[in-house]
């Protein structure tokens, strides 16, 4: 299972298009989830200047065997500089639409939240244009801290579940599929007007039917958009890929949550959950909330 498929083909980024976009990273001291995390779609998302910024890391406080991000580094404190930094980003890339994700911060009272919080209102001062998708982890189930993040109203509410309920001892160890839900369902009963989103990643041992149970899971918490993709094995060290699944299959998916009511649903092998993110942009415009 070493030799990938023809559909999982990237063509090699063409770094000189690119170079704009790195090169305010780093002048910043900012990370981004599209280099941490060894995103395949990393060429084509810097050349149309997108760009999923990843706050307090990149040393992460949990171990999910599939994840490329570092986990053996302790977390530093929070940098006090890092939400302005992330604005004057947003700005200098004159980005329509971003993404806010972080590593887990489960040494920190509140998760990080108040971290999330200050990037969005930096972002909103200078940019207030620009839309805005928090790619959130859980929190550990605190609620109070998803409020403080919800009070800034950004547009859409992204947290993954990733994987079906019988994998998740596997794949996320120290995560929990409910309390996964359950901060879907508590983001729309806090503020039924922000767009929820969740993501999957399949080719880890998954069925057909699971997948199905997990997509309609998700819509009986009222998740709005829906993405899924093939998991890609970043090192040998990391979990193994267990199939590659045909684009048939996806497409099979996406109709099937079509069907059930999501608004938009992104499925293809490559698909990522902040993959053409901006198109929620033209969602919006259709499903005004």
């Amino acid at each position: 299972m070493t030799v990938k498929p023809e559909w999982l083909r990237v063509k090699a980024p063409q770094w000189q298009r690119v170079s704009r976009v790195k090169e305010t990273l780093r002048d910043l001291e900012l990370n981004t989830v599209c280099e941490e995390a060894s995103c395949p779609n990393i060429g084509e998302c810097f050349k149309t200047l997108t760009a999923t910024f990843l706050i307090m890391g990149p040393a992460c406080t949990r171990a999910c065997p599939y994840c490329n991000i570092d986990f053996e580094k302790k977390p530093k404190a929070l940098e006090p500089l890092e939400p302005l930094n992330l604005a004057k980003a947003v700005k200098h890339l004159n980005l329509n639409h971003v993404v806010i994700t972080s590593v887990n911060r489960d040494d920190l009272p509140d998760g990080g939240a108040s971290q999330f919080v200050r990037c969005v209102e930096e972002i909103r001062k200078i940019s207030p244009r620009t839309t805005i998708e928090v790619l959130i982890p859980d929190l550990c189930g605190d609620w109070k801290s998803l409020a403080i993040i919800l009070k800034v109203q950004p547009e859409v509410l992204n947290h993954n579940t990733e994987t079906i309920p019988r994998l998740y001892r596997r794949v996320r160890p120290q995560g929990d599929y409910q309390r996964s839900l359950q901060l879907l369902q508590q983001t729309k009963k806090l503020n039924p007007q922000i767009y929820t989103k969740s993501g999957l990643m399949v080719g880890l041992g998954e069925t057909d039917e699971e997948v199905r149970q997990v997509m309609l899971d998700l819509r009986q918490v009222d998740c709005d958009i829906l993405t899924l993709g093939q998991y890609l094995q970043p090192s040998a060290k990391h979990l193994d890929i267990h199939a590659f699944i045909n684009p048939t299959q996806f497409d099979d998916w996406r109709k099937f949550g079509e069907s059930i009511g999501f608004l938009q649903v992104v499925s293809s092998p490559l698909t990522r959950s902040s993959y053409h993110a901006e198109q929620v942009r033209e969602l919006m415009k259709q499903y005004p909330r």
